[in-house]
């Protein structure tokens, strides 16, 4: 079961009200900055969170739109809204700099970040994400969310959905479920706003999926700072041809593959800390 005894806050970012969990203390060590996926939140990165700040500060927050940050009225939710969100968190914080951690939709995030502004980024990991991303992993995201109903009429129904049926009232999905819904007059609303899920329906009706305003892999070549990618060895959206073609885009990348799925934070939370770990290691 998570620890959400850590301290948790929200900052002003454009927009938007950017909620955080942050956990360790001050030390000489960068800190962490963890960015989750388009089908989680912060929630999700609790206990990896508390593990990796045994000699470090960490901080897990929820995306502009996700969890318990606000949505944006005005629906801004490009790269560079998500960026920014990043870069006004670095400041409140006080860091210079962090390494940052992003997961799926997360690892977009923090690589970009990661190019735009490398005076701010120490290090840079991303899990189960690459710039290309497979078209099967690609296609059940878009039918997933795409068809997400805008308000279920239970905790169950929601869960049922999303695959998960017969789970015990007790059990620690259940309690994350609760966590990433709220309460509505006619049902429960995922906390997540529905302009992603408008998104993919047009993609699901026959519309294209915009194009991306920036290069992910001239991104990937012009990388000043050590970068990590690590693909789950069974995962939908990281094909595994595309680790050597990292590999060749800049030697300041490295890729490894671990068990697990795209979900790599529920599939192999271990490997996760480990391949982290190591990695701060070569930091210094």
């Amino acid at each position: 079961m998570p620890c959400l005894g850590m301290p948790r806050d929200s900052i002003p970012s454009g927009d938007a009200q950017i909620f955080y969990r942050r956990f360790g203390t001050k030390t000489s060590r960068p800190p962490l900055v963890i960015a989750h996926g388009l089908s989680y939140f912060s929630y999700d990165w609790v206990e990896i969170a508390a593990e990796l700040s045994s000699d470090r500060e960490v901080v897990a927050f929820d995306l502009r739109g996700f969890g318990d940050s606000t949505w944006s009225q005005t629906r801004s939710y490009e790269l560079n809204h998500f960026s920014q969100d990043i870069v006004a968190l670095l400041d409140h914080l006080g860091w210079s700099d962090a390494v940052l951690i992003g997961h799926s939709m997360g690892g977009r995030i923090c690589l970009v970040t990661a190019g735009w502004k490398p005076e701010r980024v120490r290090g840079l990991i991303c899990l189960d994400f690459a710039p290309d991303v497979a078209a099967a992993g690609r296609r059940k995201v878009a039918e997933r969310i795409g068809r997400q109903p805008e308000r279920f009429e239970s905790i169950d129904a929601a869960m049922a959905y999303h695959g998960h049926h017969g789970v015990a009232a007790d059990s620690p999905l259940r309690r994350r479920w609760e966590a990433f819904l709220r309460s509505a007059p006619d049902g429960w609303v995922l906390k997540r706003d529905l302009h992603f899920r408008d998104a993919f329906r047009q993609v699901l009706a026959g519309g294209s999926a915009p194009a991306l305003p920036v290069d992910l892999w001239a991104i990937v070549s012009d990388l000043r700072m050590p970068a990590l990618f690590v693909r789950g060895a069974d995962s939908d959206m990281f094909a595994s041809a595309t680790m050597a073609k990292l590999l060749a885009a800049n030697d300041q990348v490295s890729v490894v593959e671990i068990a697990g799925g795209h979900a790599l934070m529920e599939d192999n939370p271990g490997g996760v800390i480990a391949q982290v770990q190591r990695f701060l290691k070569t930091l210094g």
